[in-house]
């Protein structure tokens, strides 16, 4: 895959900032402003412009919580998903004629088999339904075989299969386990603010499930590709529950991500981009919460995945926020998270990856995150300072500015969050979708 050359980039954004654009070097007060900010060049996405692969789809693979396990009957001593159906529905981005699924074991301890799989498109194309649309079933092969065997911390590809796959479309996915994980070490992302359903039995061919399982979280299934055309490219995003959706609408796939969808999808410049959601909700970039650190975690949610041309990073308010409320263990998380920053754009630039930073959101009035002093507020600051001025990264997305109270900056308009004064409502994720200047990505 030919990649663009980061010294062109720097000499795009350099070239824009004289034009009187806003770059990673330019002022906060325009920074964010949508159709504002410096564009690097994507290079053509696959040699002599043929068709690829593309992630169309990701969730972020982590170890699933006990709070977040399935349910009895689902979850017992001695195993998980024995004896299983599992029907997802997944929002993907770009469309193709040709599919192939990945699934994921990494927090596996022993090797996960899956019996058989299939595919369908939902009925009335419904996010978080049981049911599909009749006829629509296709089963899904691994090397010819109706199943696999994932082993221990790793992930198997599907073969292709021809499936029309429009834009912007839900997609249902059906895995029935026989003996189930053996193991309590269940992969998973279960932030998936989209309803699945467990029934016992294999039901991959069925048309609906009555009786089935309800539950909000998505198990295995880490991504889905899509055989495209080559002006297609992906755009990954690293994050936290701000990225995840915390506040959003289960089922009605309106996170910041899939509002940003909705507007690339709107245009034909970017139409052909696909938005990766690379987050989960507690995730950080230094130490591991819910889910590997950001550092740790590059390599296999962005540069592993097919047909990323670009990352923005949105991400640090839980290193900040979990840190010590004293003014050296603030002014120490903000000195490492900017070391970090430094680090990601170094490992992507030499990926041929321009990375886009994000400022972080406010948080007064937070319970658990607004200290009184102020210090955690400072290290904000002093994070959103460096994003904005270092001329690090390749642009700047100014979130920050979007969101935040003119009145009192170190808030969250009232409107736009969801009670807790950290995470958003549809409304407040509308804003930083916004935000997001489309010529980012031409």
């Amino acid at each position: 895959m030919k990649r663009p050359k980061i010294p062109h980039v720097v000499a795009v954004c350099a070239l824009a900032a004289a034009l009187g654009l806003s770059s990673a070097s330019g002022s906060s007060d325009t920074a964010s402003t949508p159709g504002t900010a410096a564009a690097p060049q994507a290079a053509e996405p696959a040699a002599a412009g043929g068709e690829h692969w593309v992630h169309t789809w990701a969730a972020m693979p982590q170890l699933t919580e006990p709070e977040n396990m399935p349910p009895p009957p689902f979850t017992a001593d001695d195993a998980v998903l024995a004896d299983t159906t599992l029907r997802q529905t997944v929002h993907v981005t770009t469309g193709g004629d040709q599919i192939r699924l990945r699934f994921s074991n990494a927090f596996g301890d022993v090797p996960l088999t899956l019996d058989a799989v299939s595919v369908a498109l939902p009925l009335d194309g419904a996010a978080g339904t049981d049911a599909v649309e009749p006829g629509s079933v296709q089963q899904v092969t691994f090397s010819g075989r109706a199943g696999t065997t994932i082993p221990m911390g790793a992930q198997v590809v599907s073969d292709p299969l021809d499936l029309d796959l429009a834009p912007s479309s839900n997609l249902t996915v059906t895995v029935y386990l026989e003996e189930g994980l053996p193991s309590q070490n269940l992969t998973s992302h279960p932030g998936s603010r989209t309803t699945s359903y467990l029934l016992a039995g294999n039901h991959t061919d069925a048309q609906s499930l009555p009786g089935a399982t309800p539950v909000d979280h998505w198990y295995l299934l880490s991504g889905v590709e899509a055989w495209s055309s080559g002006r297609t490219s992906a755009v990954a995003v690293l994050g936290d529950s701000l990225t995840d959706g915390r506040g959003s609408t289960t089922n009605g796939n309106d996170r910041w991500p899939d509002q940003l969808l909705e507007r690339l999808q709107s245009r034909p410049a970017t139409s052909d981009v696909a938005v990766l959601n690379q987050a989960a909700g507690g995730n950080r970039v230094l130490n591991d919460g819910l889910g590997p650190n950001a550092l740790a975690r590059l390599d296999r949610d962005v540069f592993a995945h097919s047909g990323v041309e670009w990352l923005i990073v949105f991400e640090g308010i839980n290193d900040i926020g979990t840190a010590e409320a004293t003014p050296e263990a603030q002014e120490r998380v903000a000195a490492d998270l900017i070391a970090a920053y430094e680090q990601i754009i170094i490992r992507a630039h030499a990926q041929g990856i321009p990375v886009y930073g994000a400022t972080l959101l406010p948080f007064g009035g937070n319970d658990l995150y607004d200290d009184p002093s102020g210090n955690r507020e400072a290290a904000r600051q002093t994070v959103n300072e460096w994003i904005r001025t270092s001329g690090a990264f390749d642009a700047v997305i100014d979130f920050d500015r979007v969101v935040r109270d003119p009145e009192q900056p170190d808030r969250l308009l009232p409107h736009l969050h969801d009670g807790d004064w950290l995470h958003l409502n549809p409304e407040g994720y509308g804003e930083l979708a916004a935000a997001v200047p489309d010529r980012l990505f031409r």
